[in-house]
């Protein structure tokens, strides 16, 4: 029979094993969740050597001084929960920062804005035997912010598994009045608080939302030619964030 403590160094040992084999632990993972947001930030670090995991590419970078993780780790609610769970077990990152794109409202927010997400409210919760309004508010999650050291719009994030449309903006508007919405920030915030793990959500808007249109909808080009734009300035401005957050 082995013995508890023998056991503890066991597992200590497997999980030194696998930080070594990735090299030494990050302070910093950054999470990007949509494939057109992945791609604009490839070639950025056109020299890192990316490697594969089960939920997408990843790879290191120095920025601002430190050895940092980009992991890509899909869209929508499910694989940004599953893959931030991943990176955190995988990685042991001390901070995580979500960097991506958003959709806005107009009159609200301008395009090109970069929002630093002070909350986040998963609203697409549907209780038939209870309330909703309950059931949002166990998933919805506070985050704490650094002090900005760029230009940024701080608000409330709205997530989903849904794109903001104007019939989408009209159910939330009597409810939020939102400012801006996405798709993966609820699931991430989520995870990382359950795992106490200081989370950072920084998108950047790529197109806006009125009450008769959505600019993007039905004109995926014009969301891709967005997010080259957004995800260039969220790099740019990376190296203050992080310095700011220490």
């Amino acid at each position: 029979m082995i013995h508890e403590s023998a056991l503890r160094r066991l597992a200590t040992l497997a999980l030194l094993g696998g930080v070594l084999a990735h090299g030494a632990t990050p302070r910093t993972a950054v999470l990007v969740s949509a494939n057109a947001e992945w791609r604009s930030l490839k070639p950025l670090f056109a020299k890192a050597r990316v490697q594969q995991s089960p939920y997408g590419e990843y790879f290191f970078a120095h920025v601002g001084g430190e050895r940092v993780l980009f992991f890509h780790g899909g869209w929508g609610k499910i694989a940004a929960a599953a893959s931030t769970q991943y990176v955190i077990d995988r990685f042991g990152p001390k901070r995580l920062v979500n960097l991506g794109t958003c959709g806005g409202v107009e009159g609200r927010v301008n395009r090109f804005d970069v929002v630093a997400v002070e909350r986040v409210v998963v609203y697409d919760i549907a209780e038939a035997m209870g309330d909703s309004k309950e059931a949002i508010a166990d998933y919805s999650t506070a985050l704490t912010l650094p002090v900005p050291p760029v230009p940024v719009v701080r608000a409330t994030m709205y997530s989903a598994d849904r794109d903001l449309t104007p019939r989408v903006l009209q159910e939330l508007e009597p409810l939020y009045r939102p400012v801006v919405a996405d798709w993966e920030s609820g699931a991430i915030a989520w995870v990382a608080a359950k795992n106490k793990t200081p989370l950072l959500i920084l998108r950047g808007v790529s197109d806006l939302v009125g009450p008769a249109r959505a600019e993007a909808e039905g004109d995926l080009g014009l969301f891709q030619r967005n997010t080259e734009r957004v995800m260039q300035s969220l790099v740019r401005d990376l190296p203050q964030w992080l310095l700011a957050w220490r």
